[in-house]
């Protein structure tokens, strides 16, 4: 794939590993990034140098693995934005998670410029980001996924073909983190509803694992607890974002979604205790504070 080239925007642990993903399948692959710290990484790495005006003509498509709604308008539309810089053709793949009507907005002030742009949520976790083994929820023209095919393949081992209507990829997504946010905040109470019934954290994942109650969240984050390392693979504040749009989204559909509120409220508690940065399994925290017990590396 050395002819085709790609830029990706946001080189966090996402995005990081995702440009890692790109560089062994053989994209030659610009990483950006407002640190500067980052992008010296990643040409170390065996990213390719230059700056983004010198190559933004060249480039097949443009990858953004930025946080939220605000930072991938930014990087399009912004102070010295990208778009008007590409040439027609070129495919933005918008990963970030976002209400829907965002991204047919973005769409639609792409496909002005000539862009052709990809409605594509990513969902997966850091860990799959760097093997290449993400699913990307994405919806968007034939026109489009034919363009950003190669750097599609590089990075995902699922792609999910939602459709021509841009949209249909965010909205897939919030019914997906609608699920996780859930079951991560589930997963909290229901260890340390053990702990008060002397059940051992270690036994209830042990367990519970091998139960009907178990999920990927439980799987996922319960060892975070058991070790006591709350290293933000996905930061509690990463749910007031997702959550809350989750919420809009309802609220516009006229759709009661009462457990998806009954856990954004955990996670703001855990936000408002200082938790916001630390891995979203610090929910637990919360519960355990509540309860008067002591989770594993507190005692």
């Amino acid at each position: 794939m050395a002819d085709n080239t790609v830029a990706i925007f946001g080189l966090g642990a996402m995005g990081f590993g995702m440009a890692g993903a790109l560089l062994r399948a053989g994209v030659v692959t610009h990483g950006f990034d407002i640190n500067p710290d980052a992008v010296a990484r990643f040409q170390a790495a065996g990213g390719a140098a230059g700056q983004f005006d010198d190559v933004a003509t060249n480039l097949d498509a443009v990858v953004l693995v930025v946080l939220n709604a605000a930072q991938t308008e930014a990087v399009l539309f912004g102070e010295n934005g990208i778009a008007e810089k590409l040439s027609a053709g070129t495919a933005i793949v918008a990963c970030a998670t976002v209400a829907p009507d965002f991204a047919r907005d973005m769409a639609q002030r792409c496909e002005a410029l000539g862009l052709q742009y990809l409605d594509a949520p990513i969902s997966g976790g850091t860990l799959r980001a760097a093997d290449g083994e993400l699913s990307i929820l994405a919806s968007g023209s034939d026109a489009a996924f034919a363009k950003a095919r190669p750097a599609l393949d590089a990075m995902a081992s699922q792609v999910f073909e939602l459709g021509a209507a841009v949209g249909a990829g965010s909205s897939m997504k919030a019914v997906n983190q609608m699920l996780v946010g859930i079951q991560i905040a589930s997963m909290a109470e229901a260890m340390t509803f053990g702990i008060t019934q002397g059940v051992d954290p270690e036994k209830f994942l042990e367990i519970i694992s091998q139960c009907a109650g178990t999920s990927w969240a439980l799987e996922s984050r319960a060892p975070h607890v058991i070790a006591g390392d709350y290293t933000p693979l996905s930061a509690v504040d990463i749910w007031l974002k997702d959550l809350g749009i989750v919420l809009d989204i309802a609220k516009g559909a006229k759709f009661g979604a009462p457990l998806t509120a009954a856990a954004l409220q955990q996670y703001l508690a855990a936000s408002g205790s200082g938790l916001g940065r630390e891995d979203d399994a610090a929910v637990a925290k919360v519960y355990a504070r509540n309860a008067g017990i002591a989770l594993p590396g507190e005692r």
